[in-house]
């Protein structure tokens, strides 16, 4: 009985170029009161292994949040096991504009203390009970109405990339750091504001309205489905695209084309870009935008000190690693030192 993946990232690339199958690229959550964790943990592993599943999910006891690619041919029989689970019947699937077969190369099911980290320890907040879910049409009508105050309640790095038309864009790290942030900006509107959030895919918004709710603010809504369902939205049914630039995405694709625009800069000379990399210096792996031109100077490094080490043999490099720790690099994705054109413009905001 196998629980646990046991191909590397490159056996499994490998194996995908030679079936030479499409995969979908797809996502969803579920908050539910999940009673053993592990026990539903150790059932999607056994029965996804099997169809070739491969992803991200979390699984803790107050839900589910799966990020993952399948075989396109295979994903009737996917919803078909999800409809057989029955807090998962019937739940809406993300499906990923912008497809790429290697968007995921591992099968990784772990069992978490939540699905949305929140730093949260009220036992009387009710995650359940969330704010009012609006689709792409009334989106669009409220983001226009004077009395709505929009939320991106993604990290700095996503939204730098892409965002919405008048939405205000926290300046967090993380999700956690947002709630009390945007919370403590936002008292003095909990009565006569509209409160409008957006994500991803909703479920980062889904329990920042269930909590702003549990706060007092008493109009709270919520775009449905996040980023990429108003995107599969505004272009089937043809309506206005109020998003500008690319939705960030955690997958190798890093982001997928929303918007005509490009909103952001490269973090090393300033040229209009969006196109984030992870330096190539293992020791660092910092997230950042690189254009062209600084790659090919930069060897897709994040700075000449980076782009000197990696130059070093290989056992020189691992000797520069021992005993150092890239966790804190790849937390504040792109914040760093050596990004000079990111360090001028903070400097200067």
């Amino acid at each position: 009985m196998q629980l646990y993946n046991k191909l590397s990232a490159e056996e499994r690339r490998v194996l995908i170029r030679e079936t030479g199958k499409e995969r979908l690229t797809i996502s969803f959550y579920q908050y539910h009161n999940i009673g053993n964790p592990q026990l539903l943990r150790d059932h999607l592993f056994l029965h996804w292994h099997p169809m070739g599943v491969l992803g991200r999910i979390y699984v803790a006891y107050e839900g589910i949040n799966a990020q993952l690619s399948i075989p396109a041919d295979r994903f009737e029989e996917f919803k078909d096991f999800l409809d057989g689970i029955d807090f998962l019947e019937n739940l809406r699937i993300n499906i990923a504009r912008e497809q790429d077969n290697e968007s995921f190369l591992k099968l990784k099911v772990k069992v978490r203390d939540k699905i949305v980290a929140d730093g949260l320890e009220d036992a009387t907040f009710d995650v359940t009970n969330k704010g009012i879910h609006v689709d792409a049409i009334a989106f669009n009508q409220l983001i226009e109405d004077p009395n709505t105050v929009l939320v991106d309640m993604r990290n700095h790095y996503e939204s730098e990339i892409g965002h919405f038309k008048n939405a205000w864009t926290p300046d967090v790290d993380t999700f956690r750091d947002s709630l009390d942030f945007i919370e403590d900006k936002l008292k003095d509107h909990k009565e006569g504001k509209k409160l409008v959030m957006y994500c991803t895919g909703g479920i980062r918004c889904e329990k920042a309205s269930a909590y702003y709710k549990h706060k007092g603010f008493e109009n709270v809504y919520q775009l449905e489905g996040g980023i990429i369902e108003y995107h599969r939205q505004v272009t089937e049914q043809g309506l206005e695209n109020k998003f500008k630039g690319k939705n960030f995405v955690f997958d190798h694709r890093l982001a997928e084309k929303i918007g005509e625009e490009v909103i952001a800069h490269c973090h090393q000379c300033g040229a209009s870009c969006d196109a984030h990399t992870n330096c190539a210096n293992d020791a660092c792996h910092l997230l950042f935008i690189q254009c062209d031109s600084c790659k090919a100077a930069f060897e897709n490094c994040c700075s000449q000190e980076c782009n000197d080490i990696i130059q070093l043999p290989f056992e020189e490099q691992k000797a520069l690693r021992a005993g150092h720790y890239n966790s804190n690099h790849i937390f504040k994705k792109g914040r760093s030192e050596k990004l000079v054109f990111k360090k001028h413009k903070e400097i200067n905001e």
